[in-house]
């Protein structure tokens, strides 16, 4: 598959992967005259994901956000409702909090996983406390034990941003399923894509009837599918959560080769690391921290640069020399929405730091050893300059 937006001399930062079936079941979707959500290959990109990831119910949904903002709802967060959360994640992680009136309180990261630091996350908790919401950056987990801990004791839901996680695990157990609720998502830009969409795993079998009356615009339409009522009507709050069929379609091809993609993925996360190894001995850079109990997918190759002053400087070098290499998330504790909508719990300096240092190196199922010895190549050179 060629990227056209990337010019045969540059090492392109991302190039969305075909798995192989993706338009023969397009067109078996055509064919059977159901192009709306909830359809064939709805339920079996469902199926798979369930077996995936285990003990939930998957409900198919047009992005990650998407999946982010039922989460929420499910979760009972409401005006004046405080979540707690990393400042360093999408907007996305956010944003579903404030649409129901709720406050994400943003807590500082760890300095090896730049995941939320499970020590500071107690300390934020309030009586208006409803939920910790974890984001697993780069597909490496966070630190679940303890923030299970945590959430049981203190009556609070879980919720897992796995945007970028599929596939990754925690102590052999799959990220998605540790949450009440937890979000993937399948942008272009992650591992397993449909262009858009996402997924919302319910891990709580109470939850999971309220689940596909939010996703069907606050109708009980799915137990009417199911003979379970004589009609549908309105229930309960909702929205258009669902996505099409030709989404869903092209998603099934992906799921369907998941293994394989992941596989790829992570014997190019494995040559960036080998290369780099006498950079980071020698204090040009960090490579990235995987934890003991982590299975990662792959999902990021990032180095921290030495200072942040120097970043714009080395991107602009591997730029020039035909590296899309490209930063990350600006905190959300301090952007105008975030001072807006949100507080901040404590210091925020491993945030404040690291995000102003990190750089991604182009990574996707297709680049191949080549490539990535040009980028090494070019870093250096960068580094040395």
């Amino acid at each position: 598959m060629v990227d056209s937006r990337v010019s045969p001399e540059q090492v392109g930062f991302n190039r969305p992967t075909l798995a192989g079936e993706e338009f023969a079941f397009i067109r078996q979707a055509i064919d059977m005259a159901h192009l709306s959500g909830n359809g064939h290959f709805t339920r079996e990109a469902q199926a798979l994901l369930e077996e995936k990831v285990g003990g939930g119910r998957a409900l198919l949904t047009h992005s990650g956000t998407a999946a982010l903002e039922m989460a929420v709802i499910l979760a009972g967060i409401g005006p004046g409702d405080e979540v707690i959360m990393p400042s360093f994640t999408f907007t996305s992680t956010a944003n579903a909090v404030v649409l129901r009136g709720g406050v994400p309180v943003f807590v500082d990261i760890r300095p090896d996983t730049l995941n939320i630091d499970e020590a500071l996350v107690e300390g934020a908790i309030t009586p208006r406390t409803r939920a910790i919401c974890v984001v697993h950056y780069a597909g490496v987990a966070a630190s679940m034990d303890a923030i299970l801990d945590i959430a049981e004791r203190h009556g609070l839901a879980l919720i897992e941003d796995a945007a970028q996680a599929l596939g990754a695990g925690w102590h052999g157990r799959p990220l998605g399923s540790f949450g009440r609720f937890a979000a993937f998502s399948f942008h272009e830009t992650k591992n397993i894509i449909a262009g858009e969409g996402g997924a919302l795993m319910v891990n709580d079998p109470a939850a999971v009837e309220r689940a596909e009356i939010i996703w069907e615009k606050g109708t009980d339409r799915v137990r009417f599918q199911r003979g379970e009522v004589a009609k549908y009507t309105w229930v309960d709050v909702g929205s258009s959560y669902l996505p099409s069929e030709i989404t869903a379609a092209f998603l099934v091809a992906q799921l369907q080769a998941a293994e394989a993609i992941t596989a790829h993925r992570l014997e190019a996360w494995g040559r960036y690391h080998a290369a780099l190894a006498d950079l980071e001995a020698a204090g040009r850079l960090r490579r990235p921290v995987i934890p003991d109990g982590c299975a990662h997918n792959a999902h990021i190759y990032h180095i921290l640069v030495s200072q942040a002053e120097r970043r714009p400087a080395i991107l602009g070098g591997l730029a020039a020399r035909g590296v899309n290499a490209v930063s990350h998330y600006v905190p959300l504790h301090s952007s105008p929405a975030g001072m807006r909508f949100g507080r901040a719990c404590g210091t925020m300096r491993q945030t404040d730091d690291l995000s102003a240092r990190l750089i991604r190196l182009p990574l996707h199922a297709r680049i191949d050893a080549g490539a990535q010895a040009r980028v090494v190549a070019a870093l250096t050179e960068v580094l040395d300059g």
